[in-house]
This record gives C-alpha cells, sequence and structure tokens, in this order.
C-alpha cells in the first residue's frame, strides 16, 4: 500500500485546511487509515482514523468537535478536515494504514511522507 499525503500549509488561528491522503496498491489490506502528527522533539500522536468500508471513526480528545475525518472509496482517498485550528495543532501530519482500527502509531504498516500544518497565532 502507498500513501500520499497532501493539503498542508500556512493558515492563520481559527482558519482551516483540508488534508488528503491517496491511497494505492493493495488497499484491500489497509482497512483502517488513521491520522497522526508530530512536532519535532515529541512522539507521533493520534489524530484521528477511520475505517473504510463501515465508515467507523474515532478522534483523540484534542481535536474532537473541530476535526472531520472522512472517505471516499471510490477514490480510495481519506480526507481530514480541520477546522477552528489552533497553534498547538502545527505539526507534520502523517496518514498511514493498517488492517483493524488503532490509536497507536506502531501498530500501523504503511506510512505517507507526511504534510506540514503550520498554525500562526
Amino acid at each position: 500500500v502507498q500513501l500520499q499525503a497532501s493539503g498542508g500549509g500556512l493558515v492563520q488561528a481559527g482558519g482551516s485546511l483540508r488534508l488528503s491522503c491517496a491511497a494505492s496498491g493493495r488497499t484491500s489490506s489497509s482497512g483502517t487509515v488513521g491520522w497522526f502528527r508530530q512536532v519535532t522533539g515529541k512522539e507521533r500522536e493520534f489524530v484521528a482514523y477511520i475505517t473504510w468500508w463501515a465508515g467507523s471513526t474515532r478522534y483523540a480528545e484534542s481535536v474532537k468537535g473541530r476535526f472531520t475525518i472522512s472517505s471516499n472509496n471510490a477514490k480510495n482517498t481519506v480526507y481530514l478536515q480541520m477546522n477552528s485550528l489552533k497553534p498547538e495543532d502545527a505539526a507534520v501530519y502523517y496518514c498511514a494504514a493498517r488492517a483493524g482500527g488503532s490509536i497507536i502509531a506502531d501498530a500501523y504498516n504503511y506510512w505517507g511522507q507526511g504534510t506540514q500544518v503550520t498554525v500562526s497565532s
């Protein structure tokens, strides 16, 4: 499975961004796609995940009510709509895939290259 993350950029606090994660290859083995974020010097942090077929979702408490994860199965793409962004949301965002749902980064088998999100105050 290959993952391509995109959509990062610079936004003011309170603004919005939409990240995309395009999957290719053996996507049948990637039942769940998750988003994680990482700030230099810190561990990778779970943000949200979605299961391809049931559309089940889970969010980190820090983003609930502000971020929405969704998928377009026909396009093999997962989106992360980020609203009401805060400076503390700034990080490199990665999408990842595995067979089942998990909030643990090490449980994911496949990773995209990351996209930078910068939030100015």
